[in-house]
């Protein structure tokens, strides 16, 4: 049966516009804007073919698409089915003005897409620890068409634990020491042991911080893990603790502090290399490592503000001072220091003056008042501490990179410090 010309272009028009309604998806399900992707690797796929469009779905770009909602001249319309401006078609987006639109590309470029100008999923934070190769980039999100960056360089909080968590319970582990030729206690290479403590509480999954516990002079890893009020505060949150064995000197085992109280022994390279060897074998957070001590390990905590505060957040020192010439080697960035000292210590004595308790090695040190003015200038400190609280504690509290320090006085001899205290003082501050 032969059709007169005005009957074929009316099933024409009719037949394209019946495509273009059932094609009013535009490519909606076939382009996110990179929302499996970590801020967009190139942008979506812009809704592949497309056809048709409802009103701004535009494919995976945005309100448009890159090639839209439309398709390239595909179904739906004499041209293509988009519609001329990335919005369905010129008119109320119905897949283009009566025909399908001028062009059929779906919309020029769209706007900026899901995977766009503000943060992609890629995201800030799931970059790198202290420079580790993250998963989604620094914060770069993806400009127009979603940068979010593959490995990312950036980031404040991912840490690849270990893939074998350890068990609870302690273990003597040793460290192979560099010999070292320069620095403020040089050594030759030597083999060092501590013991490294995992809570029950350590689940291995999370980053937890890391406590190095010097002992005092004389004593022992073994001994100070028992006797250090620390432990009791920080297994409940699974942190893990590291007791480190001093070398021997003239007063039994002791660490060197430029002065006391053994000499020959670089134990600044022992302490990075005992960190560096447990952030292998534990899920550490490296900008939460932490050093306390009683008596001259409390010694090695302060000595270690002042040369080592790249690798310690933050230190505890218990019933010692800084020594007379300690403070020409502190350099770094500031550090927060809560130190606990003794009106009524006898052995170091709180307003600071010579010791000879080691014999051949005498030391002078700065004094409990004196110890804690030093580390307010280092710091930068620009207030002045109030009245003593009721643990009678004073602290700088406005001070150069946000650290803080305290100094809580007691009256108990030469005894350990209030871990209630110093913990929670000591945690709240990371590397930067």
């Amino acid at each position: 049966m032969q059709l007169s010309a005005r009957t074929r272009l009316t099933s024409v028009l009719l037949f394209g516009a019946l495509l273009a309604s059932c094609s009013s998806s535009g490519g909606s399900n076939s382009g996110t804007g990179g929302s499996s992707e970590t801020g967009g690797n190139s942008g979506s796929t812009g809704g592949s073919t497309g056809t048709g469009g409802s009103p701004g779905t535009g494919g995976s770009t945005g309100t448009g698409g890159s090639t839209g909602t439309g398709g390239s001249t595909a179904t739906g319309g004499v041209s293509g089915t988009g519609g001329s401006l990335g919005t369905g078609g010129g008119n109320p987006g119905t897949g283009g003005s009566a025909t399908g639109g001028s062009t059929g590309t779906g919309g020029h470029a769209g706007t900026t897409g899901t995977g766009g100008s503000a943060p992609g999923t890629g995201g800030s934070g799931t970059g790198g620890s202290a420079g580790r190769p993250g998963t989604g980039g620094s914060g770069t999100g993806g400009s127009a068409p979603g940068t979010g960056g593959s490995t990312g360089t950036g980031g404040t909080g991912t840490v690849t634990c270990p893939s074998t968590i350890l068990k609870s319970g302690d273990q003597t582990l040793t460290v192979q020491v560099a010999a070292t030729t320069t620095g403020p206690t040089p050594g030759p290479a030597m083999s060092r042991s501590y013991i490294l403590h995992v809570p029950t509480a350590y689940k291995g999954t999370s980053p937890v911080p890391l406590v190095v516990d010097y002992h005092p002079l004389g004593g022992s890893a073994s001994g100070e893990e028992g006797s250090s009020p620390f432990k009791a505060q920080t297994d409940p949150e699974g942190v893990v603790t590291a007791y480190p064995s001093g070398k021997s000197g003239p007063s039994g085992a002791a660490w060197n502090v430029v002065g006391c109280c053994v000499a020959n022994v670089d134990d600044v390279a022992f302490s990075r290399a005992l960190v560096a060897q447990v952030e292998t074998m534990a899920c550490i957070d490296p900008k939460r490592v932490y050093a306390v001590g009683f008596s001259m390990g409390g010694g090695m905590s302060e000595f270690l503000a002042c040369v080592a505060n790249d690798l310690f957040a933050a230190t505890a020192p218990q019933s010692f001072d800084l020594l007379t010439g300690n403070e020409t080697f502190c350099a770094g960035r500031p550090i927060s220091v809560i130190s606990f000292r003794s009106t009524n210590d006898t052995l170091v004595n709180y307003t600071g003056g010579t010791s000879a308790v080691v014999s051949g090695m005498t030391i002078n040190f700065l004094g409990a008042v004196g110890t804690f003015q030093y580390w307010a200038k280092f710091n930068s400190c620009t207030d002045t501490p109030a009245a003593a609280d009721s643990h009678n504690c004073q602290y700088y509290k406005s001070c150069k990179g946000g650290v803080q320090l305290g100094l809580c006085t007691m009256n108990t001899g030469h005894a350990y410090g209030d871990a209630t205290i110093g913990w929670p003082f000591i945690k709240q501050f990371t590397l930067p």
